[in-house]
């Protein structure tokens, strides 16, 4: 443990960010989840609101740095190529 002030906050910061991101990274594999459910139940109505999240949430994480802009692209293409898929 620091014993120093601004080390002290640092050590805060940095948990705090650690669980930002933990709960962003959860919360953007729960939305992929449920567009992969939507698209595997078959409902096109169903899988394109789920799709219009999960790319916000790609979008999104991509953003704050969770996921490489790269990978960003080849997860909405993937998502989207299943959704075109369904019709």
């Amino acid at each position: 443990m620091p014993n120093i002030k601004s080390s002290k906050k640092d050590v805060i910061r940095s948990k705090i960010a650690y669980e930002k991101n933990k709960a962003d990274k959860s919360e953007l594999k729960t939305n992929l989840k449920k567009f992969d459910a939507a698209v595997a139940g078959g409902d096109k109505a169903a899988a394109e609101a789920a799709y219009a999240v999960a790319v916000k949430a790609v979008d999104h994480a991509a953003t704050k740095g969770l996921l490489h802009k790269n990978n960003a692209a080849r997860k909405k293409s993937s998502m989207t190529l299943k959704l075109n898929k369904l019709a």
